[in-house]
């Protein structure tokens, strides 16, 4: 009887507990990959990996959906261009649909994440899609394919380019149960490089009275093709909230003013303009005095103290052999709630794994995500 009592009374202790347990209005997520992860590889995973962030306390999960020239979903509109309904390794499978359905049960969102952007492909010469419609390819001022850092970008300022993304990202929202959708580095971004194809450079003729500068970074050509993508953000905004508006909006942009002057990425406008409703800039800092100044600058000179809550950083725990110090990691938790973020997106769901206890530890509150309307 008295075992029973123990029982009976250790039970209501704990539900207590967890009823008393603060709540907090943030986002917690994790970015889920393709490359260097098997996650999407099986439903099995996919279960196991969503079991494993809602054990940890994330309540977002911003998932792969377009990399490589191929998407991770069937897809009617990929499949008319390119013969390629889906990432060959996901054949007779739908990861998204599982993903969503694994992560609602746990009241987890899922967030379309469309990482590739305009890049068509990776050290590949553009891949399938710009041998199929080379007339999509950016030029850089000698005339070639944009390459940067291995990736060969599409004409992000061309009208056909941007209706293609927009049509991969309604078909998204159009056919799935998701939360959100998301671009980052290369969407809406462009390398500064580019623009030299002959449609952007007579669209600059005809507003402006000459043709762009041989410069790719001087101020005003920067500024006159970053309008351009603040634009399509604007336009990206508008038609996934026509089509279904409870589904948020949210960019992954590189810091400021690199983003700018490196992939003409002026993000504090989106915050200002109404193109996105959360931002998650990459704050991939490797010293916790670099990651403190960089949040620091932030928070005091780029975004508006009304904008602040749509604002959480993207911390880099694990990318190729490098994997965040479990002290790093507390450190920058510790610096964001030193500066009222409440909330961080990890890079990437394989460094979890090595972050689990001490992230458990830290999340002692449940966040609730954030109702932005």
């Amino acid at each position: 009887m008295k075992k029973l009592i123990f029982l009976f009374l250790s039970f209501f202790l704990i539900i207590s507990c967890e009823a008393q347990k603060k709540e907090v209005s943030a986002i917690r997520g994790v970015w889920l990959t393709n490359v260097d992860s098997k996650v999407l590889n099986s439903k099995e995973s996919i279960e196991q990996a969503v079991n494993l962030c809602d054990e940890i306390g994330l309540n977002s999960i911003f998932v792969v959906t377009w990399n490589k020239g191929m998407t991770t979903y069937p897809s009617k509109i990929m499949k008319e261009l390119t013969g390629v309904e889906i990432d060959t390794q996901f054949i007779g499978r739908d990861p998204l649909k599982e993903l969503i359905e694994a992560a609602h049960k746990k009241n987890i969102k899922v967030i379309a994440w469309f990482e590739f952007g305009f890049s068509s492909s990776y050290k590949e010469n553009g891949g399938k899609i710009l041998q199929l419609k080379p007339e999509w390819k950016s030029k850089d001022k000698d005339g070639n394919l944009i390459s940067k850092n291995g990736f060969e970008w599409m004409n992000g300022f061309d009208p056909a380019v941007q209706n293609f993304m927009l049509s991969l990202i309604l078909e998204v929202v159009g056919k799935y149960d998701i939360d959100g959708i998301q671009g980052d580095d290369r969407l809406p971004a462009m390398p500064s490089e580019a623009g030299y194809d002959d449609y952007t450079k007579e669209l600059y003729l005809k507003k402006l009275g000459e043709y762009p500068p041989a410069d790719s970074k001087e101020m005003n050509w920067l500024t006159f093709r970053s309008q351009i993508l603040n634009e399509f953000g604007k336009k990206i905004f508008d038609e996934v909230k026509s089509l279904k508006p409870n589904v948020i909006v949210t960019m992954a942009p590189s810091i400021y003013p690199w983003s700018l002057e490196e992939y003409l990425q002026d993000w504090p406008t989106w915050l200002n303009n109404g193109s996105v409703e959360f931002v998650f800039p990459q704050v991939y800092r490797y010293k916790i005095s670099d990651y403190e100044n960089q949040i620091v600058e932030i928070k005091k000179n780029q975004i508006d103290e009304d904008n602040f809550q749509r604002f959480y950083p993207g911390i880099l725990l694990k990318v190729g052999d490098y994997v965040a110090d479990k002290k790093f990691l507390s450190k920058m938790i510790k610096v964001n709630r030193n500066n009222n973020i409440k909330g961080e997106v990890f890079f990437f769901f394989e460094g979890l794994k090595n972050h689990k206890e001490t992230l458990k530890k830290i999340y002692t509150d449940k966040a609730v995500f954030p109702n932005f309307n």
